[in-house]
């Protein structure tokens, strides 16, 4: 005598009861085949939203809002900061780099630590003009930088005009 090992259809899931039990076994095909609804309660313990309470997020400092206006967390905005050069200043470093780069070697018993004199404000116009005196600034050979661009730029250059009326009022005029 062989023993049937098949799985029971209705140990793990819900199988209908009663009045719907009989109309399943009439108008199924095979009234044994599982309903394929697992059984609530057996497969995850505590079953999906069984809890009395309800989830809150944690406190924390970000979820204050007078703590955290929108201007320290909004990164769209955040803009790099502001650099301020007077016009002091920018004279100061052209009149200090516009000479020779040339560094004296130290010697062994001054001490290297001094700050350097400063040098006394002066304008902008006055640093430029002591700039363009002592040297020239552009020549043929040395000329001011350009802004480099992707493509050459386009020349225009007629070419052969397009066939017309010799007595046309506006003649096609023809470009490269």
């Amino acid at each position: 005598m062989a023993t049937k090992k098949a799985a029971e259809s209705t140990l793990y899931h819900l199988s209908p009861k009663g009045f719907w039990k009989k109309i399943r076994e009439v108008a199924a095909v095979n009234s044994e085949i599982s309903s394929g609804l697992p059984l609530q309660g057996f497969h995850r313990f505590p079953p999906p939203a069984s809890r009395p309470e309800r989830y809150s997020t944690p406190a924390t400092k970000a979820s204050d809002p007078a703590q955290n206006p929108y201007w320290k967390r909004g990164v769209r905005r955040a803009y790099a900061p502001l650099s301020v050069i007077t016009q002091s200043e920018l004279s100061q470093l052209l009149i200090e780099h516009s000479g020779a780069q040339a560094v004296a070697a130290p010697a062994e018993d001054a001490k290297s630590d001094a700050p350097s004199k400063a040098p006394e404000p002066t304008t902008l116009s006055q640093a430029i003009a002591t700039i363009t005196s002592a040297t020239k600034v552009y020549s043929e050979d040395k000329l001011p930088p350009v802004i480099p661009i992707p493509f050459q730029r386009w020349q225009p250059k007629r070419s052969a005009d397009a066939p017309h009326d010799p007595f046309a009022y506006f003649p096609m005029a023809l470009y490269q």
